[in-house]
C-alpha cells in the first residue's frame, strides 16, 4: 500500500483549503450579521469541508487544467477545486442521512449533531426528522455554493459540470436501490461503482479541468481523459470498498464493517456471492442487518475472504490501474502532468484511507 499523497496533491489541497476558508468566512459574516442563527449552517459544511478529505477531485481537475494548456496558479482553476469540495460535500451531507451514519471523518454527522441539539433543548417535534431536515438544507447550501464558484465558466465546461451532478445524483439513486433490493451481481454492483463515485471522483474532474482551460479542444481530450479516468475511477471505488468492508476505524474514520452493516451492493461483495458455497451464503444473508454485531461482521469478512472474492477484486483493481496508466501514452498532454498522473493512480487505487 502507499499511504502517503504525492506532494503536488498536498500542495494542491492547502490552496484549495484557503480558498474554501475565505469563502466560507465571508458567507458566515454576510449571515450572521442577519441573524446569529444562520452562522449554524455555515460552520457545519465548513467543519465537514476543512475536517480532513483527500482533495482528489481538485487534483484531477488540476491536472486536467494543466494538461490542457492552463496555468498551474490560475484562479478558475483553484476555484474550481473549491466547488468540487463543496459538491463532494453536498453529497456527503445527503448520503449520511441516507445510510443513517453517526460518524464522519472520525466526528458526528450533521444531523446526529442537530438532532442531539433538538433532543437536549426540548424542541417541538421529533429530533430525528428535525436533524436529517437540517442535514438535507445544509447538504443543499453546499450544492448552490458549489455552482456560485463555477459561475465564470465556460459553456463547454458548465455542460459537463451539469452531468457530472446528473451522474452523481443517477449514481446515488441506484445505490439505495441496490441495497434494498439485495444486489449481489458483480456487472450491476460495478455499474453502481461506477456513477455513484468514480465517474464524479475522477473522470469528470479531468473533463471539467480540461474544458475550463481549452474549450475548444474538448473533442479531442476527453476521449484520452476517459481512458485513463474510467478505469482508475472504478479502481478508486473498488479500493473504497474493500476499506468500507475491511478498514481500521481509526484509520478510515467510518465504523469497522460499515458498508457490510449497510448492505452496499458492492462488487467484493458480489464477487464474495458468486464464489460462495451454501454454508458461505448463509452468512452473506447477515449483510445489511443492522443489529449486526462485531462477531457478524467478523464471520462476514471471513466468507469474503475465504472465497477468494478479496484476492480476486485486488487483482482487477491493479488492471484496471495498469489500464489507466498506460493510456496515457496516448494523451496529448505533457510528461510532467502523465507523471502526476500515474503517481495519481498508484495513490488512488492503493490508498488505505
Amino acid at each position: 500500500m502507499s499511504g502517503s499523497p504525492p506532494p503536488s496533491l498536498r500542495a494542491l489541497a492547502a490552496r484549495v483549503d484557503v480558498r474554501l476558508d475565505e469563502f466560507l468566512a465571508a458567507e458566515r459574516r454576510r449571515w450572521a450579521e442577519f441573524d446569529d442563527e444562520l452562522a449554524h449552517p455555515i460552520d457545519e459544511i465548513r467543519r465537514l469541508v476543512l475536517s480532513g478529505g483527500k482533495r482528489l477531485r481538485p487534483a484531477f481537475c488540476h491536472w486536467g487544467y494543466v494538461g490542457a494548456g492552463g496555468g498551474e496558479n490560475d484562479q478558475i482553476d483553484i476555484d474550481a477545486g473549491a466547488a468540487f469540495e463543496l459538491m463532494h460535500a453536498f453529497a456527503l451531507f445527503h448520503d449520511d442521512v441516507m445510510d443513517d451514519a453517526t460518524s464522519r471523518r472520525g466526528q458526528p454527522t450533521t444531523h446526529t449533531v442537530a438532532s442531539e441539539l433538538h433532543g437536549r433543548d426540548g424542541w417541538a417535534g421529533e429530533s430525528r426528522r428535525f436533524g436529517e431536515g437540517v442535514a438535507i438544507l445544509v447538504g443543499d447550501l453546499a450544492f448552490v455554493y458549489a455552482d456560485q464558484l463555477l459561475e465564470e465558466a465556460s459553456a463547454e465546461a458548465s455542460q459537463i459540470w451539469n452531468e457530472l451532478r446528473i451522474e452523481l445524483n443517477i449514481g446515488q439513486y441506484l445505490d439505495i436501490l441496490g441495497g434494498v433490493r439485495r444486489t449481489r451481481d458483480v456487472e450491476t454492483a460495478e455499474r453502481i461503482c461506477r456513477y455513484k463515485s468514480g465517474k464524479y471522483t475522477i473522470e469528470r474532474p479531468l473533463h471539467l479541468g480540461a474544458a475550463l482551460a481549452a474549450p475548444g479542444r474538448t473533442a479531442e481530450l476527453l476521449p484520452h481523459l476517459s481512458n485513463y479516468g474510467l478505469p482508475l475511477g472504478d479502481a478508486f471505488q473498488m479500493r473504497d470498498d474493500v476499506m468500507g468492508a475491511f478498514g481500521d476505524e481509526a484509520v478510515t474514520g467510518k465504523p469497522v464493517g460499515g458498508d457490510l452493516i449497510e448492505g452496499k451492493p458492492t462488487p467484493l461483495l458480489a464477487r464474495a456471492t458468486r464464489r460462495a458455497t451454501a454454508a458461505q451464503l448463509e452468512v452473506l444473508q447477515l449483510v445489511g442487518d443492522p443489529d449486526m454485531d462485531v462477531a457478524a461482521v467478523r464471520r462476514v469478512q471471513d466468507v469474503i475472504v475465504e472465497t477468494g472474492a478479496l484476492d480476486e477484486l485486488e487483482a482487477h483493481i491493479a488492471t484496471l490501474t495498469d489500464t489507466a496508466v498506460a493510456s496515457l501514452d496516448a494523451a496529448p498532454i505533457t510528461e510532467h502532468v502523465k507523471t502526476e498522473l500515474v503517481e495519481l493512480a498508484i495513490y488512488v487505487s492503493r490508498r488505505a484511507t
